[in-house]
């Protein structure tokens, strides 16, 4: 992969929002997020502590730097309200069929954000940036099978499913695009 180590998080942006990188003055908003049970109840099944929240959002900024891509902030346009995160990682999961090779897209939105379309317009803009700098190599993502919502967002935007496993002792549904 030839992505540009050290890369600053770029600003993308669609009709209702703003795509921009992690900053720590962020921390607040991304906790109220990742400790709420309804947004972590099928992403990891329970809310995050302050403490994994502070890694998940060091996590974030770092990607940019290692890897040349990563997660965005999701801000709603009209207001600059924080709505979640969407973005790509090399999370370099010990999972069967292995993911290697493949960004993993992920989405969060807060509750107050959901079933306004807001996620599907998020991944979108995300993969407009994929598809742009990502050389035509397939990118992936996990979800949970009683994830309906995300299922319907993935598939919106392109993915198929192509495997179902177990994560963690949990099952898995793989998809790729």
């Amino acid at each position: 992969m030839s992505m540009t180590r050290g890369a600053v998080c770029p600003l993308v942006e669609s009709e209702r929002l703003t795509l921009r990188g992690h900053r720590i003055d962020d921390f607040d908003d991304c906790f109220a997020m990742w400790s709420d049970a309804n947004v972590t109840h099928f992403i990891g099944g329970r809310p995050s502590t302050r403490e994994e929240t502070w890694g998940r959002l060091l996590r974030y900024i770092g990607h940019w730097q290692a890897m040349g891509y990563g997660y965005w902030i999701v801000e709603e346009r009209s207001s600059g309200r924080f709505v979640g995160e969407v973005g790509f990682a090399d999370m370099k999961r010990e999972i069967t069929p292995s993911l290697d090779g493949m960004p993993e897209i992920g989405w969060a939105l807060v509750p107050a954000a959901q079933g306004q379309g807001l996620a599907s317009e998020a991944v979108k803009a995300a993969l407009a940036w994929g598809d742009a700098n990502f050389g035509g190599r397939k990118t992936a993502c996990m979800i949970d099978p009683d994830n309906a919502p995300s299922i319907r967002v993935a598939e919106k935007c392109g993915y198929r499913e192509f495997a179902r496993t177990t994560y963690r002792g949990l099952p898995s549904i793989l998809f790729q695009r």
